[in-house]
C-alpha cells in the first residue's frame, strides 16, 4: 500500500521507475484487457467490435476493410473514411509492418518499428521539399521486406524530399544516389571523410565498407571451425520446445542442439520474439532464478537438466540514469576505484575505495549526487540531464580529484575509450580481461564513463554480453540473444561471430534472432519461422 501510494503521488518519473521494479502487470478482471465498456463493445461494424479490429494485423485488418460491404446509406457516410483508412493501412504496409496489430503498445515497439511508423505518417502527408534524416530504418527487418522500404524511400524522394540515411546493409546502400563513408575506425580513430560518391564507385574504392560491399573481404569463419561444427556428434542433446502458441504460434514443436551456434530466422513478425523471448527465455529465466514475468503459451520444454545457467543479453538499457555506465556495469570500476585507493595521494589522505566511487557520499560531488548532470523533469515530455554546474561533468569534488595514478584522475580515467584504457591498464590482470572482451564486441570506441541513457540498444546489449563473456564459463550456458548485429558494420559483425563461437567452443549453447544473411551463414544450426 505505502509504494502503491507512493508510486501515484510521485510526479518523478526516476521513483516511479524504481517502483516499477516491484510491479507485476495483469489483464483487468473486469474489461478483460479491452479497455472499453459493454455499451461501447456492443457497436459492431460487419460482425466486428472497434476492439476485435485493433487486435488484427495490419494486413489483415487491410483486407477486412477492402472486403467490408456496407449498405448505400452506410457507404455514403463511410466511403471516405474507409478511403483513408486503407490508404493509412497500406503506407504502413509499404515501410515492412503489415505484421504488427493496430492495439500494439507503443513502449514495445523497437527502434526501427517506431521509426517506420513515423516515415509511413509522412508518406501520407504527401509534402515536399523536406529533408528526412534516418538512423538505421532498416533495424529487424527481413531480407524480403528490404525491398519494399527502399521503394518507399524512393518515392519520398521522388515527391521533392531528400533523404539522409544512416546504414549498414549493402540493400539499401546499393539503392542510395550519394554514398558518405565516415571513417577509417570508430571513436578517436574515425571522424574522417574517407568516401563520398555513387555506390559505384565505393566498390572500387579502397575503404572497408567498399571492400565488404565488392566482396573482397566477407564476413567468415574458418574452414577448420566449420568442419568441427559439421562433425557430427555421438549422443547429441536437444533443448526441446513443445505446443509453444504464444502470438502468431501454432502449437509447434521446436528443437534446439545444445552445445551449438543456433539462429532463429524468419520474416518479422513470424514469432521469432514470441518463442525465443516471451517462452524460452521466461520459462527459462523464471526455473533457474525465479523471475516474475509469466511465460508465454506453451506446453513444455523438455532438456533444461542439461543446463546450469541462462543468460538473456537484450537490448534494453543498462541503466536508467548517468550514474550508469559501461565500467559499472561489467565490473571494472571496482578494479579502478581499488587501484586508486592504493596510490600514496590516497594513503596519505586515508581515503578508501568508497572514496572514489559516485554512488555514495564522500567523494562525489553531493550538488549532482555523483551523476555529473543535473535532470530538469519536463512532466508531459521526456526529462532533460544538463551538465552540473559545480563539478562541471566530473561528478567527483576537488579533493578527490586531487588524487592520481599514473598522471590520471578518476575523472579523466572515465573520460578514456576503451581502446585507450586498454593500453593504460595493460599490467593490471583482471581489468585488462574486462576491457579486453568490451573491446572484442566492437565497443573500442565508448568511454568507460559513458552515461547508460547515451547508449543505442545495440551498444547496451554488446555491453551486457562482454560482462558474461568475462565471467567464468559453465561449459552448460545458454545464452541468448535478440538481433545482436544491430548496428555493426561487416567487420565487427566478423568479430562478434568470432567470439560467440568461442562461447560454442567451450560446450555452450548460443541461440539468437537475426536477419542479417552473413551471421545466419556462419551459425551451425538454423530454425526458420514463416512463411
Amino acid at each position: 500500500p505505502n509504494l502503491e501510494r507512493r508510486y501515484h503521488e510521485t510526479s518523478s518519473d526516476f521513483t516511479r521507475q524504481e517502483i516499477e521494479q516491484y510491479m507485476v502487470e495483469k489483464v483487468c478482471e473486469v474489461c478483460q484487457g479491452k479497455r472499453l465498456k459493454p455499451e461501447v463493445l456492443a457497436v459492431k461494424v460487419s460482425g466486428k467490435s472497434i476492439n476485435q479490429m485493433v487486435e488484427m494485423p495490419i494486413s489483415q485488418a487491410k483486407e477486412f476493410f477492402s472486403n467490408l460491404r456496407l449498405g448505400a446509406s452506410d457507404l455514403k457516410i463511410a466511403n471516405l473514411i474507409i478511403k483513408e483508412i486503407l490508404n493509412r493501412l497500406q503506407f504502413l504496409i509499404d515501410v515492412g509492418l503489415d505484421y504488427l496489430t493496430l492495439d500494439r503498445k507503443a513502449a514495445t515497439l523497437a527502434g526501427g518499428e517506431e521509426q517506420r511508423i513515423r516515415l509511413a505518417t509522412q508518406i501520407g502527408s504527401k509534402l515536399t521539399g523536406v529533408l528526412y534524416i534516418l538512423d538505421e530504418p532498416s533495424v529487424g527487418l527481413h531480407a524480403r521486406d528490404q525491398g519494399r522500404l527502399i521503394e518507399t524511400l524512393k518515392k519520398l524522394r521522388d515527391l521533392g524530399n531528400s533523404i539522409v540515411v544512416v546504414e549498414h546493409d549493402p540493400q539499401t546502400i546499393r539503392a542510395a544516389n550519394w554514398i558518405i563513408n565516415i571513417g577509417p575506425g570508430a571513436g578517436k580513430k574515425g571522424g574522417r571523410l574517407t568516401f563520398e560518391g555513387t555506390p559505384k564507385a565505393l566498390l572500387k574504392s579502397r575503404t572497408l565498407t567498399g571492400d565488404y560491399m565488392a566482396g573482397r573481404k566477407k564476413v567468415e569463419i574458418s574452414a577448420k571451425r566449420k568442419a568441427q561444427s559439421e562433425k557430427p556428434q555421438l549422443k547429441a542433446k536437444n533443448l526441446i520446445v513443445k505446443g509453444a502458441k504464444e502470438h502468431n504460434l501454432k502449437n509447434i514443436d521446436v528443437k534446439i542442439p545444445l552445445g551449438k551456434f543456433v539462429c532463429i530466422t524468419g520474416v518479422s513478425g513470424s514469432g521469432k520474439s514470441s518463442l525465443m523471448n516471451d517462452i524460452l527465455a521466461r520459462t527459462l529465466l523464471r526455473k533457474f532464478y525465479h523471475a516474475k514475468e509469466e511465460p508465454g503459451k506453451h506446453q513444455a520444454i523438455l532438456g533444461t537438466e542439461e543446463l546450469n545457467k541462462v543468460v538473456l543479453v537484450d537490448q534494453s538499457p543498462i541503466g536508467r540514469t548517468p550514474r550508469s555506465n559501461p565500467a559499472t556495469y561489467t565490473g571494472a570500476f571496482s578494479y579502478i576505484r581499488d587501484l586508486f585507493a592504493k596510490t600514496k595521494g590516497a594513503k596519505i589522505r586515508g581515503y578508501q575505495p568508497g572514496r572514489f566511487s559516485f554512488n555514495i557520499k564522500g567523494g562525489r560531488c553531493e550538488a549532482c549526487e555523483g551523476q555529473g548532470m543535473k535532470k530538469i523533469e519536463m512532466y508531459f515530455l521526456p526529462d532533460v540531464y544538463v551538465q552540473c554546474q559545480d563539478c562541471k561533468g566530473k561528478r567527483f569534488n576537488r579533493e578527490t580529484l586531487a588524487v592520481e595514478y599514473r598522471g590520471k584522475n578518476i575523472s579523466e580515467v572515465l573520460e578514456m575509450t576503451v581502446e585507450e584504457a586498454l593500453n593504460f591498464f595493460k599490467n593490471i590482470p583482471g581489468l585488462f580481461e574486462k576491457l579486453k572482451t568490451l573491446n572484442n564486441v566492437g565497443l573500442g570506441y565508448i568511454q568507460l564513463g559513458q552515461p547508460a541513457p547515451s547508449l543505442s540498444g545495440g551498444e547496451a546489449q554488446r555491453v551486457k554480453l562482454a560482462t558474461e563473456l568475462s565471467r567464468k564459463a559453465t561449459g552448460k550456458s545458454l545464452y541468448i540473444l535478440d538481433e545482436p548485429t544491430t548496428g555493426l558494420h561487416p567487420d565487427d559483425i566478423k568479430k562478434l561471430i568470432f567470439i560467440l563461437k568461442s562461447l560454442v567452443d567451450k560446450g555452450n549453447t548460443v541461440v539468437s534472432t537475426e536477419h542479417n544473411l552473413d551471421f545466419i551463414r556462419c551459425t551451425d544450426y538454423c530454425i526458420d519461422l514463416g512463411p
